[in-house]
């Protein structure tokens, strides 16, 4: 429908036009009544324009932010609009509803103010592809779409199933604990316990009534019997963090149990049988430390029957933007905001950082930045001292630490996502033939967003 300039400002077209618009729009008046509510505003919200017409926007529109941080309020206030801002709403049928805002002010052609028109889009079908996305890439609560990390995932159900001791190495911060979690609730051991110990937390003495107990008597404090942590996790999995620092003396208890499957409280003159998977870690190199004399050979053959080398997070990066999506969502829950995502500027310097704390550091930089920010997108000026000083001083290289595959896969993918799924037009960008760009992602296996982007191109 062509709609002639001159006719634009005849009330019926006026309607027509709106009635057009994929997004929906509502005008108020001084009085904060809806004088105006498009077809859009009917579907997404439930409530018909006949019904919403007259009342105030906050009896209709149930926002997230109706109480206390209106954005068209603040609009007419400041004069400044919002844009896109990420909100929830509460339709006619009582749904939770995900939508994007932007509010103006109203004016007439003397640019005296009428109220304030906003307009809103339903993210709906946006949540449940990202929960697709989320879903496809996270595995037992882990997440990752790089090689490394589907790698893992891929040998994850059968080191489960097995009951095979489990050697995790990693540094601090890579989710060992996560990863002996996954293995024990895929297991047919899990219905049992999970029980987690930080060896190298306790002395040889401590660690040793924690891991297999005491007999009252056994010396003058122990009134009572204590279970150990192998006669709590009886039937189920033991996790032993940090292995590699624990002493030589330990190291010879550990073995015992190791080979024999059976453990003697302190005090006690029966042997009891551990019924236990164990699963070790260390963020160590074993292999040194057996070279060293720190480390017994024969305890490491016994822990190292199936190992998983877990990788530092400068080394999958690729995995950084599902990581951080992952922190919004969480840190949105915990602390009831509701921030949207993080700047492109911002996004550049989390991709760049290096973390020395691997995924631990990166949801403390989230978390640090959720403190700072109350709404809308996460900034720059949000992110800890550190990473903004990192920021002045080095060049940026988003893709530092990619492999030459990764790195061709990892443009082609930001071309793409930039332009909307449009292929021919990321195509262009990119420098190649659109046959070219086709052959290059089913050959590195990228993942494209759903459509082909066509119907974003103006």
């Amino acid at each position: 429908m062509v709609v002639m300039m001159s006719d634009i400002d005849r009330p019926d077209n006026r309607n027509v036009i709106l009635d057009s618009i994929a997004e929906g729009v509502f005008t108020i008046d001084g009085n904060w009544r809806i004088s105006s509510f498009n077809r859009a505003a009917e579907r997404i919200t439930g409530v018909p324009a006949a019904e919403a017409i007259g009342e105030r926007c906050s009896d209709v529109f149930r926002a997230s932010i109706c109480e206390n941080a209106c954005a068209l309020k603040e609009t007419l206030q400041s004069g400044r609009p919002t844009v896109n801002k990420a909100i929830y709403i509460i339709d006619a049928r009582g749904n939770r509803i995900p939508v994007s805002i932007s509010t103006a002010v109203l004016k007439d052609a003397q640019g005296n103010v009428l109220g304030g028109v906003e307009t809103f889009r339903d993210l709906s079908t946006v949540e449940e592809l990202r929960k697709e996305l989320n879903d496809k890439y996270t595995f037992a609560d882990i997440i990752g779409r790089s090689h490394a990390m589907r790698e893992l995932f891929g040998v994850l159900p059968q080191i489960a199933d097995s009951d095979s001791t489990v050697l995790i190495e990693g540094a601090s911060g890579t989710g060992k604990e996560l990863f002996a979690r996954a293995i024990h609730n895929l297991s047919p051991r899990q219905d049992k316990r999970f029980v987690a110990v930080n060896c190298g937390a306790l002395p040889d003495t401590l660690l040793e009534s924690e891991l297999f107990g005491y007999k009252a008597g056994a010396f003058t404090d122990a009134r009572v019997d204590k279970p150990g942590r192998f006669a709590i996790a009886d039937g189920g999995t033991i996790f032993l963090d940090e292995i590699g620092d624990i002493s030589p003396a330990m190291q010879a208890r550990l073995l015992r149990v190791l080979q024999e499957r059976v453990f003697e409280p302190l005090g006690a003159v029966q042997p009891v049988e551990a019924n236990v998977r164990v699963i070790a870690a260390t963020n160590r190199n074993l292999s040194l430390l057996v070279q060293k004399g720190a480390f017994r050979e024969d305890l490491l053959y016994r822990i190292d029957v199936v190992r998983l080398e877990l990788p530092l997070l400068r080394d999958r990066r690729e995995d950084i933007p599902l990581l951080i999506e992952h922190f919004v969502r969480k840190f949105n829950r915990r602390q009831n905001k509701d921030i949207s995502a993080v700047s492109d500027r911002a996004m550049a310097i989390l991709m760049e950082h290096d973390y020395p704390g691997n995924v631990r550091e990166l949801e403390n930089i989230m978390e640090h930045a959720f403190v700072l920010c109350s709404e809308g997108l996460i900034e720059v000026r949000h992110l800890p001292p550190r990473l903004r000083a990192e920021a002045r001083s080095t060049p940026q290289s988003v893709t530092a630490g990619l492999d030459l595959k990764s790195l061709e896969a990892f443009h082609i993918a930001d071309a793409i996502r930039r332009h909307g799924g449009n292929r021919k037009a990321a195509a262009k960008e990119l420098g190649i033939n659109p046959s070219t760009l086709f052959r290059k992602i089913k050959v590195l296996r990228i993942e494209l967003p759903p459509g082909d982007g066509r119907s974003r191109k103006r």
